[in-house]
């Protein structure tokens, strides 16, 4: 089959995003997403919940996604998004929510609903009927137009969601004369979806409010004159002015000045920390004295602060396993729940004769238990609320299906170097073989690698000549797993670890015994060998050694009494180096020598006994991170880590690992008493249709008493004081 390569490519769809106002329940949200679904290029749109936004392909027919809102209450707000979601009017990503200006007119509405229900009480065989219906009338109209109104349009379009549900009771209780429990369940049910939009509300304000670290100005330097500028017109060299008590506008560095910094809005660590010149500071952090001129270095869209936005309100719009399940479950659950009222009011009577009145009261009762709003509302507070107060704590979750692993991880593996250890070594020891040409050689292979090892080396090096000029290296090449290959001067040399001596083939076996029992020495001492040769000769060794972080052993044994059953340490370093370092920290295990790919077949064999998360820098790491069912990144906001990992500690520790663990597995337990509470108590609602206790009131109450709990567990996340 040929081709023809002339044939235009079509582009894919760009995707846009509009805020929506008025999702008040879950399950009726879901809903709204499968009718669009159903629309001519709408088979990817998605309407989240969580984050109030519709995401849709520009192609699809939006007088007919407005209609599909509207017969649910929803509607847009007229101001379309790009694809991420950004509103980027002052450089920020921020949209405003005036939602409660209609909360305000239901609480108004249902207030004087419940007045004119208790004034029925006092006047209930004092005024004639006729009167009394007429109130409970006015109360049920007050409290239930809207769902009754959406209701008659789902059954004309033969849509059956709660809204239809409670039509159908409503009305049914109206026709057999019950109109006080119809009004009192009109009434309870505006109270119930008013709690759902308050709990779902107040969790996203506060995910809004870690948004709202942003700065919105900036004070630009040039020629002399300072002048106010909207950030997202910084471009990277533009000198600002950060007065005492102002955010910084994006990342940079220092260019005069010195203060002390507040980076809690980046990190999660409340205590400033002291910058100066040369040093890099953070978009949104808090200069919290002085007067600092910073040098930009990321324009506002690539600085640390609107990647970790972008990041969190991304995180908003995935859905877990969990959430995936009670979706499809909730999907079933109420046409099931519609069968069931109906042979409820058919069967007693048809069969056994008793009364119609009394079946098909419990028959619309059952079907007010068929709401599965509390049972689609136990996941998403919870799971915003664990983002929010994580990512306040300086630990970036990518999402809810990755807060939800970390709380089921029980085997974690570590990278050793700038994990477990500071990363940054220092030589400790040299054996020199040849004076004349070492330092040259080691110093000249080098200089140009940012690998901490090669710091070390390049600096140890300059403090012995006592200058940090060295010969040009050609033709450098990295030799993954063993060190880097280069010439200097016309020759070959080789520079790395042990298996570099396998490169040298023509020296004299006296050199060779005396360097194996330098390396073993050095190897002994628990030291990292970076060793320089040529095909000939071995011209020194020096042995870098790198201290363990001073969190590093009292993380683990936190992680080990947080119920994690495994904490490996793997790295490419030798063995007795890495023993020393595993004892130190009191890791259960540790592999040594190990290549990049082997460290992948490690978490490879991890992952088939446990549930396995990997910890590492983001960029030696990244096949590691990739591989393991949960990769977490540390190093203070790097483009990197933020790239690679599910999880990143803002943080250059892992201080706050053990913590961001707990939280997950609070969130999970949360999750699974708000499911187990919400069934069980639609359940008990439907046994008592077996003796015929339950009456619409109760069924009501069954669901808002669900509502009511799932809504305070999952907020309870938010409290509680955050570790520093």
């Amino acid at each position: 089959m040929s081709t023809n390569n002339n044939t235009p490519k079509v582009p894919a769809p760009s995707y846009v995003e509009y805020p929506v106002k008025g999702l008040s329940c879950a399950n009726c949200t879901r809903e709204m997403q499968e009718e669009i679904q159903k629309l001519a290029h709408g088979s990817d749109a998605k309407l989240n919940y969580v984050s109030s936004k519709l995401t849709l392909n520009p192609d699809v027919d939006m007088v007919r996604v407005e209609r599909i809102l509207k017969n649910d209450g929803a509607s847009l707000v007229q101001k379309k998004a790009d694809h991420h979601g950004h509103d980027h009017e002052n450089g920020v990503g921020h949209q405003h929510d005036h939602s409660h200006e209609g909360n305000r007119l239901i609480k108004w509405l249902l207030g004087i609903a419940a007045v004119v229900y208790l004034f029925t009480f006092v006047l209930n065989g004092i005024i004639p009927q006729p009167i009394l219906i007429t109130l409970y009338v006015i109360a049920i109209a007050l409290s239930g137009y809207s769902t009754f109104w959406r209701g008659l349009n789902n059954l004309i379009n033969l849509k059956f969601n709660m809204d239809t549900l409670m039509t159908v009771a409503l009305t049914g209780a109206v026709v057999i004369g019950e109109w006080k429990e119809a009004t009192l369940v009109a009434i309870l049910f505006g109270v119930n979806e008013l709690l759902e939009g308050y709990g779902m509300g107040r969790a996203r304000k506060s995910m809004e409010a870690l948004l709202a670290n942003a700065p919105k100005e900036a004070s630009l330097v040039r020629n002399g004159e300072v002048t106010s500028v909207p950030i997202a017109s910084l471009r990277v060299g533009d000198l600002v002015r950060v007065r005492s008590g102002e955010k910084i506008p994006s990342d940079g560095i220092i260019y005069e000045g010195s203060s002390a910094v507040n980076e809690a809005a980046i990190t999660g660590e409340s205590l400033p920390v002291t910058k100066g010149k040369g040093d890099s500071v953070y978009g949104g952090s808090v200069n919290a004295e002085g007067l600092l001129d910073i040098r930009i270095e990321k324009a506002y869209e690539d600085s640390s602060l609107s990647k970790i936005m972008h990041l969190v309100q991304e995180a908003q719009e995935s859905k877990t396993p969990t959430e995936l399940f009670i979706d499809k479950f909730a999907k079933y659950y109420t046409p099931a729940i519609m069968i069931i009222a109906l042979l409820v009011i058919v069967v007693p009577p048809l069969l056994f004769g008793e009364t119609w009145m009394k079946w098909v009261y419990q028959g619309l009762a059952i079907l007010i238990v068929g709401c599965p709003c509390s049972l689609v509302l136990s996941s998403p507070i919870a799971l915003v609320s664990g983002m929010t107060r994580s990512a306040r704590n300086g630990i970036l979750i990518k999402g809810g299906v990755h807060l939800e692993q970390l709380g089921k991880i029980d085997a974690i593996a570590f990278d050793k170097t700038g994990t477990l250890t500071q990363g940054v070594p220092s030589v400790k020891e040299e054996v020199i073989y040849d004076e004349k040409r070492f330092y040259d050689v080691a110093g000249s292979l080098e200089q140009s690698s940012l690998h901490p090892l090669a710091k070390a080396v390049v600096s140890h090096i300059t403090n012995q000549r006592k200058s940090n000029i060295f010969p040009d290296s050609l033709h450098l090449t990295t030799l993954p797993g063993s060190g880097i290959q280069g010439e200097v001067e016309g020759t070959t040399f080789w520079m790395g670890n042990e298996e570099i001596l396998t490169r040298v083939v023509a020296s004299h076996s006296e050199h060779m015994d005396n360097v194996k029992r330098d390396v073993l020495r050095m190897k002994e001492q628990g030291l990292t060998l970076i060793i320089t040769v040529d095909e000939n000769h071995v011209l020194g060794l020096l042995g870098l050694a790198d201290k363990i972080r001073p969190e590093t052993k009292e993380v683990i044994h936190q992680l080990h009494q947080a119920g994690i059953k495994q904490t490996v340490m793997l790295t490419g370093d030798h063995e007795q180096s890495a023993k020393l370092i595993a004892t130190e920290a009191g890791v259960s295990s540790y592999n040594a020598g190990l290549l990049p790919e082997q460290k992948v077949d490690q978490i490879k064999r991890l992952a088939s006994q446990w549930n396995v998360a990997m910890v590492g820098d983001g960029i030696n790491d990244a096949p590691a991170l990739a591989t393991a069912q949960l990769g977490i990144a540390m190093g203070k906001g790097t483009d990197s880590a933020m790239e690679t990992a599910d999880i990143v500690l803002m943080q250059d520790h892992l201080g706050k690992l053990p913590s961001a663990i707990h939280m997950a597995r609070r969130v999970n337990r949360v999750i699974g008493w708000n499911i187990g509470i919400s069934l069980t108590l639609k359940a008990i609602a439907l046994l008592l249709t077996i003796p015929g206790w339950l009456t619409l009131w109760i069924a009501i109450l069954s669901d808002m008493g669900a509502t009511i709990i799932v809504t305070l567990l999952g907020m309870s996340i938010l409290l509680g004081k955050d570790k520093s």
